[in-house]
């Protein structure tokens, strides 16, 4: 009976992972296929042509190197600038007792709760006060702002669970706030840190929603709302929009292969807190 169930667990694993694998097998496939095939013989046909030709097409004419510089540009700095001010917060709020703690990390919270549909006039019409609308500074700031809350409700969660006697023997042996926060705090909670890097890396750099409500200028615009405008530019070589989408799907796949052993023990440590 044991067997019989170990037959059709991995069974229905192999075929959830190949009705995931297909989509993204097919993407690549095309991508590596010339015009001519596949207007002759459909994009689901079996493909007769393999050609490179398509990746050079996204990555030089479909503006792919200038997008994705773009993403890196507002990725990297959003993610350090959010887990830097997340972990200084969640320190506060779970290891001081600050008045009203539990009010204002709900407040923080409750940011993310919102429908970003409704406050994509009010933060345009903000960028513009500012002077920042069309940079992607004015991009960073958004991140950063709507990240912050709940990767700061996260970072609590593990900080507050961690023993108090670990902060008071610091204490005890001279360290300061700040050396218990570098020293002590910081690489106990690496795994959770790393979890929430890869998550929200893969957030910002796909972002779509709020790159075309602050950006107007395509010399702005990072990798996704550079693939809408290749798709209007190579409407019907589709191709080379799958080309420039498994380019796109690059820099995320590499985080995750990179964290990927701290991000599940943080999923890990998340499910037993």
């Amino acid at each position: 009976m044991n067997k019989l169930r170990t037959g059709a667990f991995h069974t229905g694993m192999i075929l959830l992972s190949l009705l995931w694998l297909g989509p993204v097998l097919w993407v690549v496939v095309m991508s590596t296929r010339s015009f001519d095939d596949i207007a002759a013989h459909g994009v689901g046909s079996l493909p007769r042509s393999f050609t490179l030709d398509t990746y050079r097409q996204a990555w030089t004419d479909g503006g792919e190197l200038r997008a994705l510089i773009n993403s890196m540009l507002v990725t990297v700095p959003s993610v350090l600038l959010s887990l830097a001010l997340a972990a200084m917060a969640a320190f506060a709020l779970s290891r001081f007792r600050i008045p009203g703690r539990r009010t204002i990390l709900l407040l923080m919270l409750a940011g993310n709760l919102l429908p970003p549909q409704i406050l994509l006039i009010p933060v345009a019409k903000f960028s513009e006060l500012t002077g920042l609308y069309d940079t992607l500074w004015a991009l960073i700031a958004v991140q950063v702002g709507f990240g912050l809350g709940f990767y700061t409700f996260v970072l609590h969660g593990f900080m507050r669970d961690l023993p108090g006697e670990i902060q008071e023997a610091a204490t005890i042996d001279g360290a300061g706030t700040a050396q218990i926060f570098t020293r002590v705090m910081l690489p106990l909670t690496r795994p959770a840190l790393a979890a929430l890097g890869a998550l929200s890396f893969t957030w910002i750099f796909n972002d779509l929603l709020w790159a075309i409500t602050v950006l107007r200028t395509d010399d702005n615009m990072p990798v996704t709302p550079a693939l809408l405008a290749l798709q209007g530019q190579f409407v019907s070589s589709w191709n080379v929009i799958a080309a420039g989408t498994v380019i796109a799907a690059v820099p995320t796949v590499a985080v995750f292969l990179r964290f990927q052993r701290h991000f599940v023990s943080g999923l890990a440590l998340g499910a037993v807190k």
